[in-house]
């Protein structure tokens, strides 16, 4: 059994919760919002979680060294904009080499930096890694089956995580190509955003299954660029998040999607989606490293445009349908 504490307790930190308490682990929930913590220690479930119950004996606090003394393992579980001040709010009380899990997405805009690298560069006496797939909280906290990956620097630290997690309806898979892991998780969100907007203005199945084929062909161009694994981007944490979050209406991206092809504001869509919509966040930041490392993302673009242009979205499509012709693969198979 291993002393575990979820810094977070939106939706994915309670989800996790569950699934580690059912694999046997004590666990304490951290949460610095008094609201939230209100909620979750008198009632022991989330109001977005309806009818998940946590058991009696798992704990909640709001003091940072009650969460982070003495613990095996954090999981870094808060939104993505807030993972630089959490890292630097416990950063003092960290051990060396004390395991931090980071289980968000996204990408910070203003350094362009991955979650992992805020978090080492916050705590760097901490042993970093990350937790990444398709793996929606609503799902995972009922117990069905799910399969996703962890990435690491060494390959004891994937280990011990992949027994931490692994049960009979959770899946681990280790890598460790963490940079590569993050960018399928975060930059999905803006594709599933894309995906959205074409379920809004009332387009079909082909149009879907178009962005979601030449959006995972833009995030594995940039994330090799990057230095990312090719194999990552055709694995869970590539092609697989970039299905369900751009098809299940659990996804929040996709659904602030919808609203903004129904015609509702970036504003007015994440007000009523009621959730942090990561995409928003991650979608200036993709198109800085796509400047950085000299990548072509134009569903990317075109996402950025309509969020932050007022751009209007059936011109944007027009527009994607309308590019250069291209090669789908290397000319180089042609004999002639």
């Amino acid at each position: 059994m291993a002393k575990i504490s979820i810094l977070g307790g939106g939706t994915w930190g309670i989800a996790l919760s569950v699934l580690l308490h059912n694999n046997g682990h004590e666990i304490t929930i951290w949460s610095p919002v008094a609201s939230e913590y209100e909620m979750l220690s008198s009632k022991h479930e989330h109001k977005m979680l309806p009818g998940v119950i946590l058991a009696d004996d798992v704990k909640f606090t709001m003091d940072d060294q009650e969460a982070v003394t003495g613990r095996d393992l954090l999981v870094m579980a808060v939104a993505s904009s807030f993972t630089r001040s959490t890292a630097a709010r416990i950063s003092k009380l960290v051990a060396q080499d004390q395991k931090i899990v980071n289980v968000a997405k996204g990408i910070e805009e203003s350094t362009l930096m991955t979650l992992s690298e805020i978090i080492e560069q916050e705590i760097p006496q901490a042993d970093v890694a990350v937790l990444s797939g398709p793996s929606h909280a609503e799902e995972v906290s009922r117990g069905i089956p799910t399969t996703i990956v962890v990435g690491a620097k060494s390959r004891a630290t994937a280990e011990y995580l992949q027994n931490i997690f692994m049960s009979e309806v959770f899946r681990v898979y280790i890598s460790p190509d963490i940079l590569g892991i993050e960018l399928g998780a975060a930059l999905k969100n803006v594709v599933a955003l894309a995906a959205g907007i074409a379920d809004g203005l009332g387009y079909g199945d082909n149009t879907k299954a178009a962005l979601i084929t030449r959006g995972i062909t833009e995030i594995a161009r940039l994330g090799t660029a990057m230095g990312g694994k090719f194999e990552t981007f055709c694995g869970l944490t590539g092609i697989g998040d970039l299905i369900v979050t751009c098809a299940s209406m659990h996804s929040r991206n996709r659904r602030a999607g919808i609203l903004i092809g129904q015609g509702k504001t970036m504003q007015e869509a994440m007000q009523e989606v009621n959730m942090v919509v990561e995409g928003v966040y991650s979608a200036k930041a993709a198109m800085g490293l796509a400047q950085k490392y000299n990548v072509q993302l134009p569903i990317i673009e075109q996402v950025n445009a309509i969020l932050f242009e007022n751009k209007n979205a059936e011109q944007a499509v027009k527009e994607l349908m309308l590019r250069d012709k291209k090669l789908e693969i290397s000319a180089d198979a042609w004999q002639k």
